[in-house]
């Protein structure tokens, strides 16, 4: 089985049901099978192997942050203080455990994290700050970026056919 943070094996039909399931992973085994000419039990079969080799990482909904009543969304960069293995590492942990923090990427450039962070309202993300960024002395500075308008959303990417090696 193929280790996670590696390239992964697929072929044609993986990278079929991989660009249908990112659409719309709602999609029965039966649904999949009829659109791509596999049986539902084979389709089963491709998705569990999928799974378990980490090539699919999470099979979600993308919630409206509006409708469940936290209409603030910040996106956040963060710069350390020090780039030192083990603060970076207790920051992403934070990062995880953070139920206000939706995505959080650590990223190059000027900025060490990219985060996306909602809020029921400025108040509220101004007392998350205080808790989640200000008592954190390992944290040199804040960019804070309001969100406008959301205007796509979700983690497809392209699926490439494997190469016929």
């Amino acid at each position: 089985m193929a280790h996670r943070g590696f390239p992964k094996k697929y072929d044609r039909i993986d990278a079929r049901i991989l660009e249908l399931v990112q659409r719309n992973n709602r999609l029965t085994s039966e649904a999949i099978g009829e659109q791509i000419g596999l049986s539902a039990t084979a389709c089963q079969r491709r998705l569990k192997r999928l799974r378990a080799e980490g090539i699919i990482e999470a099979d979600v909904s993308i919630v409206s942050a509006k409708a469940v009543g936290r209409p603030i969304q910040m996106l956040l960069l963060v710069t350390l203080e020090r780039e030192r293995a083990d603060i970076i590492d207790r920051f992403k942990r934070d990062i995880k455990s953070s139920l206000e923090i939706a995505t959080g990427f650590y990223i190059t450039g000027d900025a060490d994290f990219l985060l996306y962070i909602t809020a029921r309202s400025m108040e509220e993300y101004e007392q998350y700050t205080r808790r989640f960024f200000y008592e954190n002395p390992h944290i040199k500075s804040i960019r804070t970026m309001v969100v406008v308008d959301r205007v796509k959303a979700g983690f497809a990417i392209p699926i490439d056919d494997p190469d016929d090696d």
